[in-house]
């Protein structure tokens, strides 16, 4: 019943294609989260009466489903405010705890920031840090990660899957590597976590950091997995008062967000290998649609990646006027949706090699559950008209299409 009603609704315009950013809330998960609002109120740590009974009930049914959805014990599972807390929860918290081991983490050039900036912190108070660098398809190597390893690494930070273009990391491969050396392993699980099989005990994953509203769930509200056992991983809390969350995070617990964030893991475990089959097939029909224009590029690997994401350079276009061509009608990002207010070209598709024309003239696709064939077929259509127009009025265009080496023109700077 709801997906028609979805349907309906969705075909207005503007269409959202923008679900790597946040995506709309599943009606059923909605329909979970309300009467913690209004009736079942209670605080999870009061332990004096049924309102709080009734709150850590709930409370402790969510964190079953979080943890079962990444084949987790739910002791496993520490709520957070989301994905940003988590990753400075793992990252400042491990570099805390394990002071005593050694002071250096390896992470990678095109982490989320929020990964990036929490490893800049660590280096302004005496941590080292290794950034890897990516090839050309967005991927790590891991004899580099090897070679990088020292005896005072504590921590491999390397995110499953990236934001902006969808390539998955060699997880498997990466957790190796590090427990051969006795190096923990974390990962920002944020965009794979209910998109494509997550499993911490196959994966070898210490610690992960993940959130609700990538998954159709509540914004504000979010995880990290911290492994209990071979080996028994501990993380110093970050925020202090009242010990809450096995002492690792402490305040009081958004109920109706962790009782959404439960219900939206249920429903992505139970509908991830249908919704995988019919987003990334109109996912194929819009990379297929868009490469049909001359001079465009998918960006990243399209071999090791997300089911639902394509990100596409058109060669002799702005972004930000390719933008505006129709983001009355389509909501997409170009760039990072974190970081999009500068207008610097994407730091990920530079780290992939990109030259800053076809960095700027990029567009990420996030489709999502609530996606149709309808939606995809439009969004061909008007970006198909909008880089044709644009291209017929640059100059660069014309040049290009009289076979002028365009590289190779030199600029008069005034």
């Amino acid at each position: 019943m709801y997906l028609c009603e979805i349907n309906l609704y969705m075909l207005q315009k503007p269409i959202y294609l923008d679900n790597n950013a946040t995506t709309p809330m599943d009606p059923r998960v909605l329909e979970t989260i309300i009467p913690y609002f209004t009736q079942q109120f209670g605080n999870a740590a009061s332990r004096n009466h049924p309102f709080g009974w009734e709150a850590e009930k709930a409370v402790e049914n969510a964190r079953e489903q979080v943890a079962n959805l990444i084949g987790a014990d739910p002791k496993e599972i520490i709520f957070t405010s989301g994905a940003t807390e988590g990753d400075n929860l793992c990252i400042k918290g491990v570099f805390e705890m394990y002071a005593q081991k050694g002071n250096h983490i390896i992470t990678c050039t095109t982490e989320h920031k929020a990964v990036l900036d929490t490893c800049r912190h660590i280096e302004k108070i005496g941590g080292a840090v290794t950034y890897l660098e990516v090839n050309k398809e967005g991927l790590i190597n891991l004899e580099e990660l090897k070679a990088a390893i020292t005896p005072k690494t504590i921590l491999i930070a390397i995110m499953y899957a990236n934001n902006e273009i969808g390539v998955i990391q060699p997880i498997k491969e990466i957790s190796t590597l590090a427990k051969e050396r006795g190096v923990l392993f974390f990962t920002d699980g944020t965009q794979a976590v209910g998109k494509v099989p997550v499993n911490v005990i196959n994966d070898g994953i210490d610690l992960m950091a993940f959130t609700a509203h990538k998954m159709y769930g509540p914004k504000g509200i979010g995880a990290i997995y911290v492994r209990r056992k071979n080996p028994r991983v501990k993380v110093t809390a970050q925020i202090d008062g009242g010990g809450h969350e096995r002492g690792m995070r402490s305040g009081t617990l958004n109920v109706p967000g962790i009782v959404g964030f439960g219900k939206a893991c249920e429903l992505c475990q139970q509908d991830m290998q249908a919704d995988t089959i019919r987003i990334s097939a109109m996912r194929d029909t819009l990379e297929k649609g868009l490469l049909k224009l001359e001079e465009s590029y998918v960006n990243g690997s399209t071999q090791h990646r997300l089911p639902h994401v394509c990100n596409i350079s058109f060669k002799y276009v702005e972004g930000e006027g390719l933008m505006m061509g129709f983001n009355k009608d389509i909501a997409l990002s170009s760039g990072s949706a974190c970081t999009s207010a500068s207008l610097e070209p994407s730091y990920v598709l530079k780290a992939l090699g990109l030259g800053d024309d076809l960095a700027h003239s990029s567009l990420r696709f996030g489709l999502g559950r609530f996606t149709t064939n309808e939606q995809i077929e439009f969004t061909i259509n008007a970006i198909t008209e909008t880089v044709t127009k644009l291209r017929e009025m640059s100059p660069l265009w014309e040049m290009f299409k009289e076979g002028i080496n365009i590289d190779d023109i030199e600029w008069a700077h005034h």
